[in-house]
């Protein structure tokens, strides 16, 4: 399979998130293998926010899609109505897709946001792959704006004050790096506050790509040495830190 066939493939969730997409390394892995690298590829338990990000993502990316998501009138997810309607699954609340609807109207009628976003030579949700580091990684990109010679993410907050620390947190950083070497583009940051609605617009400077760059470094040095290296005994791993 050609690097061609490779992305078209890629293109579909099943295929990215699944078995196929597993092959490589992601930024969704550097967590995992900074933290704690046996627990690779274990499935993580989806939470409200991700799925609040998530329609965010899909109402202006792909509004064709909105209609995979369940969404149950309910105050909370404690209700019984809830629980029955959702059958265990985990799903949005009416007054989520309430506020999360009030927060696209608001980043595309800010003009900035929306030329960034629709205007000129524009894709969505396009993967890409390619070796860093000395190993494959994948990644798939919200909009690659080719008029600008941007990748842009969007991004949704808690505070939009406190952004600069959740990058670094949330490993922002190692995303930036990853995808200006997957697609050869500067990263940019559309940040909204889900509470404000405020909007931010943040470059990378050099610095930041630098960090995010170390800390691919570090996880792959930990993807080797737990999974390349045959003489290694997991057993015998630990961490030492002097307080």
């Amino acid at each position: 399979m050609n690097t061609k066939e490779i992305l078209k493939k890629l293109e579909q969730d099943e295929h990215y998130y699944g078995k196929f997409g597993k092959q490589y390394l992601s930024n969704s892995d550097i967590s995992t293998l900074l933290k704690n690298p046996l627990a690779l590829h274990t499935p993580q338990k989806s939470i409200p926010a991700f799925l609040v990000g998530g329609y965010f993502h899909t109402a202006i990316l792909e509004p064709d899609k909105l209609k995979n998501f369940k969404i149950v009138e309910s105050s909370t997810r404690n209700t019984k109505a809830y629980k029955e309607i959702s059958g265990g699954e985990l799903c949005l609340l009416q007054q989520e897709v309430d506020q999360i609807e009030l927060m696209v109207d608001k980043m595309m009628s800010n003009t900035v946001c929306k030329d960034l976003i629709t205007s000129g030579e524009v894709e969505y949700e396009i993967p890409g792959i390619k070796e860093i580091e000395g190993k494959m990684w994948k990644g798939k990109a919200d909009i690659v704006n080719h008029s600008e010679r941007l990748v842009i993410d969007l991004k949704t907050t808690n505070d939009i004050e406190k952004f600069r620390y959740s990058a670094s947190k949330y490993n922002y950083d190692s995303q930036a790096f990853i995808y200006n070497q997957l697609f050869g583009y500067d990263m940019l940051f559309i940040v909204i506050d889900k509470n404000t609605h405020q909007i931010k617009i943040c470059e990378c400077s050099s610095s930041f790509y630098e960090k995010g760059q170390r800390k691919v470094q570090e996880a792959v040095a930990q993807y080797e040495l737990f999974f390349d290296s045959k003489d290694f005994d997991p057993n015998q791993y630990f961490k030492s830190e002097t307080l």
